[in-house]
């Protein structure tokens, strides 16, 4: 009995043969790049791409990301004191950002 892999295999082939792939957008041409993917750490990058394909997104990435948007409000903003209230959040986060990379340093992940 086939194994699940070889199954795979004899599909992909016969849809070569036929030229059923080759019609398929990106077909011949290389994967695209994962973007970040020389920057992160090799012993990370497996993992992350198992998240990243689990469709997990770690939380660190997701304050990242808060960081990004609180950034934009501030360039957008024209009120003084709600600049402010922004940069103060800013700040706040900029810190939680850096006491989790850095326990993640501490505990070897980094």
């Amino acid at each position: 009995m086939p194994t699940q892999d070889e199954e795979i295999a004899r599909h992909l082939r016969e849809a070569l043969a036929s030229g059923e792939l080759a019609g398929t957008k990106g077909f011949g041409e290389p994967l695209p790049e994962d973007e970040g993917w020389e920057a992160t750490p090799e012993s990370l990058r497996m993992p992350f791409k198992i998240l990243k394909n689990a469709c997990y997104v770690p939380g660190e990435v997701e304050l990242f990301h808060e960081r990004a948007a609180l950034a934009a409000a501030l360039a957008a903003c024209a009120s003084e004191a709600r600049r402010t209230e922004i940069r103060h959040a800013l700040s706040d986060l900029e810190q939680k950002i850096a006491l989790r990379l850095e326990a993640l340093r501490m505990n070897g992940s980094l």
